[in-house]
């Protein structure tokens, strides 16, 4: 570890609303990605507390191969 790695900035926290129960969360989980034929696509999240209830879908990447 140097130096630089205990003085750094933190990266900024990310938060997202999770999409079964509606509530902001510090920690979410992706568990899907939408693609949009205008635009990009949209990445659903959840909150830990729902992420073992959430089947997950494809994200971002995991269907290229396949086009």
């Amino acid at each position: 570890m140097s130096v630089d790695g205990l003085t750094s900035e933190l990266p900024p926290a990310r938060s997202a609303l999770c999409c079964h129960c509606t509530r902001w969360t510090t920690a979410p989980v992706e568990v899907r990605h939408i693609e949009r034929t205008s635009g990009p696509g949209v990445t659903l999240y959840v909150c830990p507390e729902h992420a073992p209830d959430m089947m997950p879908g494809p994200l971002a990447g995991e269907l290229e191969a396949f086009a």
